[in-house]
């Protein structure tokens, strides 16, 4: 109990009007928001890169590559903004990530890798890219609707040595101060994202498992039916913010 009032004593509070969704880019600094903001300094922009440079290569069983089926890049304009989904192959959720990896071990024949790698995050980003300045716009489907209620108890379940839950944060202080942070609404139109703390590009589900691990909890596996859940869950919540991808956040 001490430890959980010595954690709250740190939270400052702000006066912010209760508001709609807001990105997490509504709540960085000048200077972080203008790294974003530019393609040339943004850090992220280098996965992009990246993923292009994997997109046209020729590495399928038949010399194939992303682009044989889809031409340019921008063919993939507005995919990114319906993920996660009902996945009726598995009967589960799928994200992005998942319909970028079967592609690959499907259509092309390639051997699986692993979440969080450099190629997965790298395609992940570019596809994301593509559809910057669309809204998000996830549509849950009725098969999809338990998913969508057990990504919604977690998000509402106290976890961990500091027994706190996703909500006690971003909901009920969003816009307030931890220390030098001002607490977001924890949306994730921006991911993959480019985080200072991590010097370097992270998926959504290695922001779960991080908070996961800040409020002392055993995190889950990245790509876990848990946090598939809880990313539809959480997309729905920022239902019509832009996609930001890659966005810089602290």
């Amino acid at each position: 109990m001490k430890l959980i009032v010595l954690s709250l004593m740190w939270i400052l509070w702000t006066p912010v009007k209760a508001q709609d969704a807001r990105s997490g880019s509504a709540y960085l600094g000048a200077e972080t928001r203008a790294l974003q903001d530019d393609d040339f300094a943004n850090p992220g922009m280098f996965w992009v890169e990246y993923g292009l440079a994997i997109y046209q290569s020729r590495e399928g069983a038949d010399e194939s590559s992303c682009a044989s089926c889809h031409g340019e890049p921008k063919s993939l304009r507005g995919a990114s903004t319906h993920y996660p989904r009902f996945d009726e192959a598995t009967g589960g959720i799928i994200n992005l990530e998942g319909r970028i990896s079967r592609c690959r071990t499907e259509q092309m024949q390639l051997d699986a890798v692993p979440y969080e790698s450099e190629i997965l995050l790298a395609l992940t980003t570019l596809v994301a890219h593509q559809s910057r300045g669309l809204p998000m716009n996830v549509e849950v489907a009725a098969v999809a609707e338990p998913f969508l209620e057990e990504g919604r108890r977690f998000y509402y379940q106290r976890r961990g040595q500091l027994d706190l839950s996703c909500a006690n944060c971003h909901v009920e202080n969003a816009g307030k101060r931890l220390r030098g942070d001002v607490i977001s609404q924890g949306q994730i139109n921006g991911f993959p994202i480019y985080r200072l703390t991590w010097e370097d590009l992270g998926s959504t589900h290695r922001m779960f498992a991080w908070c996961n691990e800040a409020v002392r909890a055993e995190p889950y596996a990245l790509g876990s039916k848990e946090y598939l859940s809880l990313e539809l869950y959480v997309t729905t919540r920022g239902r019509g913010l832009k996609v930001e991808s890659p966005a810089v956040r602290r």
